[in-house]
């Protein structure tokens, strides 16, 4: 069994339009939304072995605030084939990771991000699927169970959504 993490970046700042998409940092919305995140993951899922992480700039700024939430180091591979990618490219990247992982935390971007998780999760509250289907918002996180023991076969159809939570869900 793995446990996979899927969790869109927080909500960025759109106040300098000079910025490339790439390099706009988190609006402060989105530090109170990523911290709030991992401060949810250390007490209700528990620490991931290893992070894959977007490199755009708010990727990497979610990751930085969900990783202070533990109070320890996480294993981080930042990946620039995770910007924007397709479910396809991310589920490619899921694929390699080496199988004495159990628990990975996957930071990327919408519209892959969400898709992948709609795709992989089969089972699991059928509410909380149709809710993650019609909106992955900024900051939300997709919980899946995968009944695998080789991340090279993580396939559509193969998990169970365990929990799917949004920042305003949690207080703050």
């Amino acid at each position: 069994m793995k446990t996979l993490l899927l969790l869109r970046h927080a909500k960025s700042s759109r106040d300098d339009p000079a910025l490339d998409d790439f390099d706009r940092p988190l609006a402060s919305r989105g530090q109170d939304a990523a911290s709030r995140m991992g401060r949810y993951l250390r007490d209700k899922v528990g620490r991931p072995d290893l992070a894959l992480c977007s490199a755009a700039l708010r990727a990497r700024q979610t990751l930085d605030r969900v990783v202070e939430a533990f109070g320890s180091d996480v294993p981080v591979r930042t990946l620039k084939g995770l910007y924007l990618a397709e479910p396809s490219r991310l589920l490619a990247a899921i694929r390699r990771v080496p199988d004495d992982v159990r628990c990975l935390l996957v930071i990327a971007h919408n519209p892959g991000l969400g898709t992948l998780a709609t795709q992989l999760s089969v089972s699991g509250d059928a509410a909380m699927r149709r809710r993650m289907a019609a909106k992955f918002p900024t900051g939300a996180l997709a919980d899946i169970r995968l009944d695998i023991g080789h991340w090279a076969d993580a396939a559509p159809d193969h998990g169970r959504l365990r929990d799917f939570v949004v920042p305003r869900d949690l207080k703050s």
